[in-house]
């Protein structure tokens, strides 16, 4: 049996991701900005699940949220930052009143969460979960602030899973393609600020024409988190779907193409020997 430590279970991944654990018979501590809309989650698990108000962006909330989480279960192995929202417009048309907040939320919400869980996890080993995307695998017009951010994540990641081997704690970068959830509803942000010049790369319109419609099936992504939570040999790296594994092999090709074309100039920058 794990016990899980879940951030943005108000919808989406989290939510469903808290229920599963759930349902598996393990502990789960969910937490929401607004625990009123989750504590009815709760209700079916007995003492297997609680619910706590979390704004990932208060350091205060997070170490309170930890020892909360330890009073009532003793310890937790699995840390899942999940909570996060995304902005679509080009760079130009953002204004700091609506990038800066995304930020707090996805890298310093994490950074916040991740730090004060720990103390807890280096004990006995674990596992930490953070929800990228697609989009932190490759950069698009129209979504380059949502973009920056899931870099952000996914550097962190790959720094903290050379940090945290020694003490047994495993990380896991999870990069969902489109799936049937509700991010498109209320977890995505539009740029207020509309310029024509950016009509050809605006991605306005991706929540009405895709919102209801995405392909994955979301329960079976949680069914595949689950089991890379549970496996011994789960990877770094976490694509899911389709259209997340398309940007990633695209990505890699353009990279190695870039890297081949330029080889004998760009490695040629050291000091003549001697």
């Amino acid at each position: 049996m794990k016990t899980w430590l879940i951030t943005g279970c108000s919808s989406g991944f989290g939510q469903r991701l808290a229920l599963a654990a759930a349902q598996r018979g393990d502990q789960v501590i969910a937490t929401a900005r607004n625990v009123d809309t989750i504590e009815e989650m709760a209700d079916p698990f007995g003492g297997r699940m609680i619910t706590l108000p979390f704004d990932v962006t208060d350091a205060a909330a997070a170490k309170f949220v930890v020892a909360k989480a330890v009073e009532v279960f003793g310890d937790f192995d699995v840390l899942v930052n999940n909570a996060g929202y995304g902005l679509y417009g080009a760079i130009e048309e953002g204004t700091p009143e609506e990038y800066r907040p995304m930020f707090e939320v996805n890298v310093f919400g994490m950074i916040e969460a991740t730090k004060a869980s720990l103390p807890i996890l280096r004990r006995s080993g674990g596992t930490i979960v953070n929800m990228s995307s697609g989009a932190g695998i490759a950069g698009g017009g129209g979504g380059g602030y949502y973009n920056a951010a899931k870099f952000a994540v996914e550097g962190i990641s790959e720094a903290l899973a050379g940090e945290l081997k020694p003490f047994g704690i495993r990380v896991l970068i999870v990069e969902p393609g489109p799936f049937r959830t509700d991010f498109l509803g209320r977890s995505i942000t539009i740029a207020a600020n509309e310029m024509p010049e950016y009509a050809a790369s605006s991605r306005r319109h991706y929540r009405e024409n895709n919102n209801g419609s995405q392909a994955g099936d979301p329960d079976k992504a949680i069914a595949v988190i689950l089991r890379a939570v549970d496996a011994d040999d789960a990877p770094l790296h976490l694509p899911l779907g389709p259209v997340a594994h398309s940007i990633a092999e695209r990505k890699l090709a353009s990279f190695r193409s870039d890297i081949d074309a330029w080889r004998e100039i760009t490695i040629a920058t050291n000091f003549d020997q001697p």
